[in-house]
């Protein structure tokens, strides 16, 4: 079938099913009926999409670890540390590697070799592999919603068995979970298994289960412009919408300048809201993610702090609904449970400090009219390739350069496109590429890397693009000349 975004009638998906829930014997478990009824019989306090709409009415900011291990009980501990310790307010069940490439045999290796080894032998939780009855006992064993994160091209049965299982947020999206992750996989096959995705979301709404979904808003993870992440979030808002998804929290990854990311989240939110009412989705809940800075942190765990600090107060003053939360131990590699709640810990208290301050001024407002016109230039252009059908449009934009992700390993992305700091660590436009911004938006790019090799008294070069991708790792947020 062509690639459209038109929702998947009933009986075609649910015959499509079957093929899924047969590519692992755990998907015999898996019952639609058996799998509301369970979700009807758990307190309104362990629904994740309850909880954000709570979060959004009242002005609030919550927090949430990242965290996964291989087995069953060392994750329930690992969880239930990081609700009574880390005082977090939203859980995470972190997919292992194996998982994220449907390699469940090694996965069940993997699984096996940790009960051997007495630790975790894997780098997250096989959700597919321990099956419905296993994940069930998560949701039994905490106190609040935990929600699946993991980097999956094709996570059709992942869903099935997370969505049986109790889970109510699934993260992703058929480019975000694409195009940085994978190098060869077409966006048609992502996007068509991600309505899959959304189709059985929807399904699940229909029934009277509200389950929230989440693109991946921080894509390759360091100096994304916000009108790229933007423009992917809204897209697979759009195709999520489409298919029935009532609640979807769009996200983005910190940048490093407070004025910029406080402004990014502000208009993502709008953005988002402005695109799903235009094309006839007045019904949809959105919600906003901050993920702290997602490149390389400094080893130093005080300085690792003064990072997670800051990313916490641009989350607390752009009003996020939720904060991603990192470690101090974010440079060498998996955390322990206690460096995680100290992340949780000091995220909590910026919160704290600053739910009563507010960042308005005019610099504020002109980023954000330079970020909502950038924005509207992609989502818009992706619509015109398509024939206004977004789906058609996105792969299109993708072969065009229409939109490029900085950094990413997909030989479907043009890669032409490469971002560099202003002199005031703002993310702009080092080579736009294929974008298709005004003039005027491009002249202004142009200006603020002159500006900033004026200051620094060298040429606009790649070296300043690979100084920034360092400079945060070395203690700045501009990767000046030394």
């Amino acid at each position: 079938m062509e690639l459209q975004n038109t929702k998947i009638a009933k009986d075609e998906f649910l015959e499509s099913r079957s093929e899924v829930l047969a590519q692992w014997p755990t998907g015999a478990r898996v019952d639609l009926d058996d799998a509301v009824e369970f979700h009807k019989r758990l307190p309104a306090k362990k629904n994740f999409s309850h909880k954000l709409k709570d979060a959004k009415k009242n002005g609030t900011t919550l927090i949430q670890p990242r965290a996964g291990v291989a087995l069953v009980q060392e994750h329930i501990e690992l969880l239930t540390y990081l609700q009574d310790k880390g005082e977090a307010d939203l859980l995470p069940t972190t997919i292992d590697s194996y998982t994220r490439q449907n390699r469940y045999k090694e996965a069940e290796n993997g699984i096996e070799e940790s009960i051997k080894q007495g630790k975790s032998m894997l780098n997250g939780f096989p959700a597919v592999n321990h099956g419905v009855d296993s994940c069930r006992l998560l949701i039994q064993s905490l106190n609040i919603p935990i929600q699946v994160r993991h980097g999956t091209p094709d996570a059709r049965l992942l869903t099935e068995i997370s969505y049986a299982s109790g889970f109510t947020s699934y993260e992703g999206g058929g480019i975000s979970y694409n195009i940085p992750y994978a190098k060869s996989v077409s966006l048609e096959k992502t996007i068509k298994d991600w309505q899959y995705v959304d189709r059985l979301t929807g399904l699940y709404e229909e029934l009277g289960i509200s389950i929230n979904r989440e693109p991946f808003g921080p894509l390759t993870g360091t100096l994304v412009p916000p009108c790229i992440s933007h423009a992917v979030a809204i897209i697979e808002s759009l195709l999520a919408a489409e298919q029935g998804v009532k609640n979807i929290t769009v996200g983005y990854g910190q940048c490093g300048n407070l004025v910029q990311d406080v402004s990014a989240i502000r208009t993502l939110e709008e953005l988002t809201d402005e695109y799903l009412k235009k094309y006839g989705h007045d019904d949809v809940i959105v919600t906003t993610v901050l993920h702290q800075f997602m490149g390389g942190f400094p080893p130093d765990e005080a300085k690792a702090f003064g990072v997670i600090s800051w990313g916490s107060a641009v989350g607390a003053l752009a009003k996020a609904t939720k904060i991603i939360v990192k470690t101090p131990h974010e440079a060498m590699g998996i955390p322990t449970m206690e460096a995680n709640a100290q992340g949780l810990h000091c995220t909590k208290q910026l919160i704290s400090m600053l739910a009563d301050q507010k960042l308005e001024n005019p610099q504020v407002d002109e980023e954000k009219r330079i970020i909502n016109a950038e924005t509207r230039c992609i989502v818009d252009k992706c619509f015109e390739l398509g024939e206004d059908d977004i789906a058609k449009g996105v792969v299109r934009a993708f072969q065009a350069g229409v939109i490029d992700i900085p950094f990413a390993p997909s030989k479907h992305n043009a890669g032409k496109m490469l971002p560099a700091r202003d002199n005031e660590g703002a993310v702009r436009l080092f080579a736009p590429g294929a974008l298709p911004l005004s003039k005027d938006l491009l002249e202004f790019h142009e200006e603020k890397i002159a500006e900033r090799a004026k200051f620094e008294r060298r040429n606009p070069s790649f070296q300043m693009v690979i100084d920034d991708v360092y400079a945060i790792g070395k203690g700045d947020l501009v990767g000046r000349p030394r």
